[in-house]
């Protein structure tokens, strides 16, 4: 095999412009280069790729054909050249994103959209799970950095910056009697069943004598819609489409901190461009919800 990328390009433009004349302008050679250049590869493939007997440069059979595997040999060395000056700008050929469910499903789509226009030849893998679940993917290695809602401290073994806030408020099912108070107070709420986080080790804002508990807020989000009781939820996952509307109560006397969004990696690991990049994306488009 003699022809080269360069051949197949000129046999391509080509083919494009009916014409070697043509051609020759468009890519500034010689009409005798790329003449010999077409000639050359026809000779190497042992193919006749036009018709020769009509003025203008008609494709053959063949050349039908052969243009169609030239175009798909030239799109990937494109992709091949492209891949290598990302990675030959520090860019990683990889990236594996451990994603709390309960982050803001709206930011997450916007996020992984302009990763894919931003990064157009990475390796992106996600992995979506609890707060814990997501900890664990970096612990175990099967993801390079984790964003979640802060749980609490985390282990020696990461390093971990703090990237947004979501707003948290206490949810109830349509219908529910707390619905029909112009105040609701702690009292109040305190005859009711409470749907908690289940979190090892964190002290979680605890109302009710009657509790149950779940390791996910969309399971306690359905609990709620359900009517099996009252939660305190992240606003963005109350708001989000659940077998019966969830209605915001406000008790005045009950202080809800904001909720941390941070992000998290083994310590001692570099983080590459593109995960910098998420870091900073996916800080603005939390703080374009508050």
């Amino acid at each position: 095999m003699q022809w080269n990328l360069d051949q197949l390009r000129q046999f391509v433009i080509t083919a494009e412009e009916g014409s070697i004349s043509a051609a020759a302008r468009r890519i500034g050679k010689a009409q005798s280069a790329v003449s010999t250049a077409v000639a050359l590869l026809e000779a190497d493939l042992d193919l006749e790729l036009f018709d020769r007997s009509k003025h203008r440069a008609t494709l053959s059979d063949a050349g039908h054909l052969m243009l169609l595997e030239a175009r798909e040999l030239l799109r990937q060395a494109h992709a091949l050249d492209q891949r290598a000056q990302s990675l030959s700008k520090g860019s990683e050929a990889k990236l594996s994103l451990a994603l709390d469910e309960a982050l803001p499903f709206s930011a997450i789509k916007s996020l992984i959209r302009d990763i894919a226009a931003n990064f157009p030849d990475l390796e992106l893998t996600l992995l979506n799970g609890t707060a814990t679940e997501v900890t664990d993917y970096v612990r175990q290695e099967h993801a390079d950095v984790a964003f979640h809602l802060d749980r609490g401290p985390l282990e020696d073994s990461f390093d971990q910056r703090h990237v947004g806030v979501l707003a948290q408020g206490v949810f109830v099912p349509l219908g529910h009697p707390l619905l029909e108070k112009a105040v609701v107070r702690r009292t109040d709420l305190a005859r009711y069943r409470q749907l908690v986080m289940h979190a090892e080790d964190i002290q979680e804002i605890v109302v009710s004598t009657k509790l149950w508990r779940s390791d996910s807020f969309y399971t306690i989000a359905e609990m709620v819609a359900d009517d099996l009781g009252w939660a305190i939820l992240p606003v963005n996952i109350a708001a989000d489409g659940h077998s019966k509307p969830l209605k915001q109560v406000v008790c005045s006397s009950l202080a809800l901190p904001l909720l941390s969004v941070r992000m998290l990696w083994s310590q001692g690991r570099s983080l590459g461009r593109s995960a910098e990049w998420v870091e900073n994306r996916l800080r603005q488009l939390l703080r374009e919800l508050t």
